[in-house]
């Protein structure tokens, strides 16, 4: 990435800009595999911790940002896998985004009450049961409003951090 490009963009803009030859990668390079599993943790070995921590909070953040439902399903198939949900957590430490952790530590504690998978063996989450639960609705429409709320401070302060650590993220070009 040219040092220019990088002074253009907005604050909203870098932090994806240092997350698309990310996915992209990862997408290529997933395409190629057959033992998935090992896969995913060889590609997040190979980053930098602040290059982990941009990935993993932008798999979350892009999967549960779409709607009420989707922020639902997917934090419950992201907590039914606990290394998954674990470096989830961990990369919103690394920005130092106590309020986003707050919000994921809830959103842990009221799935609970509705008994979710441990594994993706045991899975069987539907998008479907916030319709025929008032309470799960209720309770998920609460902390997707918080998310909602607070998510462009988190990405504010990624795109701070990405500032003051650019070395972290991106290879700079001359």
């Amino acid at each position: 990435m040219k040092k220019q490009a990088i002074d253009l963009l907005t604050c909203n803009d870098l932090s994806k800009k240092c997350f698309e030859p990310l996915i992209e990668c990862y997408k290529r390079e997933v395409s190629a595999q057959t033992d998935f599993s090992q896969f995913k943790e060889k590609f997040y070995k190979q980053l930098t911790e602040g290059q982990r921590a941009l990935f993993m909070f932008y798999v979350y953040y892009n999967h549960v940002s779409k709607s009420l439902a989707e922020f639902y399903w997917w934090s419950a198939y992201f907590i039914a896998q606990p290394k998954t949900w674990s470096a989830i957590k961990k990369s919103i430490k690394y920005f130092k985004d106590d309020p986003l952790l707050l919000l994921l530590e809830k959103m842990e504690l009221e799935l609970q009450q509705y008994h979710p998978p441990d594994t993706l063996e045991t899975f069987t989450v539907t998008r479907e049961q916030l319709e025929q639960s008032k309470e799960l609705q209720t309770a998920m429409n609460s902390l997707y409003i918080i998310f909602e709320n607070i998510a462009p401070l988190s990405i504010r302060k990624i795109n701070d951090c990405i500032k003051k650590n650019l070395q972290e993220f991106v290879e700079i070009e001359n």
